[in-house]
Parts: C-alpha cells; structure tokens; sequence
C-alpha cells in the first residue's frame, strides 16, 4: 500500500472518494470535500465507509443491516482516517454492531446498527412506494451557485420534482461517479449511504447564505438492500420554532423503495 506522503506527491484526483492506506485506514479525496468547506467532507462519503465496516463484521448466518445510525461528532478533515468496527451483541435473530471512524486526534463518526436475521417475506411485503420514472428521462439538477464542488461533482444528480437550488421538498436520483474506495466496486447499501446524508440539501427550506441547517446525525430504516448505481432520494424538511428541524426522506432504487432516512437538523442564523 501506498504511504500517505507518497499519495499527497501526486496531484491528480483519483476516481475514488478514498484511498486505501493499510490496516483500515484510508485518506480522504477531494471528491469528498463538503459544499461548505474545501477542508471538511461531505457526510455521505464517511456514513458509506461506516457502513463498509459494518458489513465485514462476520455473520453466522445471513443476515441484513435493518437500522444504521451515523451519529456526526464532528467535521471530518481531509486527513488520514481510521476506521474500526465490531459485534457489540451476538444473537441467533438479532445483533448489534457498532462502528468508528477517528484521526489521529479524535473520533469523527460512530455508527450503530441492528442487523437481523433474513428470511423470505416476499408474499407479504407491503407498504413500499413505488420508484419514479427511470433517471434518464429527467434533466440535470442545479445545486446553489454558493455551494462548492467536491462531493457535489463527484456525484451525477437528476431532478424528478422540486429544486434543490430552491426552498422546499425536492426528489432527485443520484449515482456515484466515482468508488468509495479505490480499486473496489461500491456495494448496494455504500452507494446508499453515499446518498441519505445528502436529505437535508436536496429539501432545504432556508436560504444557506443566511442560515445554518447543519445535521448531527443521519438514521436509515433499510426495508431491502439497493440494486443497480441508481439512488433516488424524495426528501422534505420540517423546521420547529426553537432551532431544531428534522429532514425525512424515502429512499428506492429503480425497481421502488428500500429505505426511510431522518437527519436531526440545527438550525440558525449565520
């Protein structure tokens, strides 16, 4: 593996959010860079490599991801990152997991999850929306002029309704350009992941010259995994009178919906 100063001689951007150091560590891309800052990811590059290491903590049977929890401790720099995860309860039908992602200095992220034994429900599943229309058929999204690139480039956005440049709820499908981590194919829930943190943006009620609307968190109800590079992500914000707002979203792939998504939001003047 490549050491980080060998990395940081080579000016070009890889395809990839994340290189691959060694010994679960990773450094962080430009293509993670939030629409904030240029010095602090986006959130949905970290919550997919959470959920990477969630999904190689071994099983003895099959099982699936049901609830993921991204609990945000802080910004996560463009720096060196290492990522632990482990079985906190084992159990023949239902397990915890947890997960870290942490620089040298301190934790950035963790991330709770139950898993749960999979079985064959098709007959009786029920609930689930339906998918819009296939992305081809919908023009480009426009994200505000503000906003920088980074993880907004690394990302091909379509608009299906609303507009995420303006104020209210909005739906769009999204699909990576780039791997989570170089040399590996992104799994279902990683290009997921990659996605739900993005509910806040897309719905955003507010004018993000004037005000903060900044996520702690990031709760994802999984119903099915994901199939295909396509994630479409129907998300609205609902705002309270004392700072606080949540941001919900449904989440479906082309064949129709595979999960629920809520971001606790602070918001305040800037």
């Amino acid at each position: 593996m490549p050491t980080e100063s060998e990395i940081g001689e080579d000016t070009t951007v890889p395809d990839a959010f994340y290189l691959p150091l060694g010994g679960e560590r990773f450094l962080p891309t430009e293509h993670t860079s939030g629409p904030w800052s240029p010095d602090a990811q986006h959130f949905g590059p970290p919550s997919a490599l959470l959920v990477r290491a969630l999904e190689e903590v071994p099983a003895e049977r099959e099982m699936m991801l049901s609830r993921v929890t991204v609990e945000i401790l802080g910004p996560a720099p463009l720096r060196e990152l290492t990522l632990t995860a482990r079985l906190e309860r084992p159990g023949r039908a239902v397990e915890y997991l947890s997960a870290e992602l942490a620089t040298d200095e301190r934790v950035v992220a963790r991330a709770s999850a139950w898993r749960l034994a999979a079985s064959d429900t098709a007959e009786v599943s029920a609930g689930l929306a339906e998918p819009p229309p296939a992305p081809d058929g919908f023009p480009p999204a426009t994200w505000p002029s503000t906003w920088l690139g980074g993880y907004l480039h690394a990302i091909e956005w379509r608009a299906i309704s609303g507009a995420v440049a303006g104020h209210g709820a909005a739906a769009v499908w999204a699909r990576q350009r780039v791997a989570l981590v170089d040399g590996e194919k992104p799994s279902g829930l990683q290009r997921l992941f990659t996605i739900a943190d993005s509910g806040s943006g897309v719905s955003g009620r507010l004018d993000p010259a004037r005000w903060w609307f900044i996520n702690s968190e990031l709760t994802v109800h999984l119903q099915r995994p994901p199939s295909g590079e396509w994630i479409g992500l129907d998300a609205t914000t609902t705002i309270g009178p004392n700072g606080v707002g949540t941001a919900t979203s449904r989440l479906c792939d082309e064949s129709g919906q595979v999960a629920l998504g809520a971001q606790a939001l602070l918001v305040r003047p800037r």
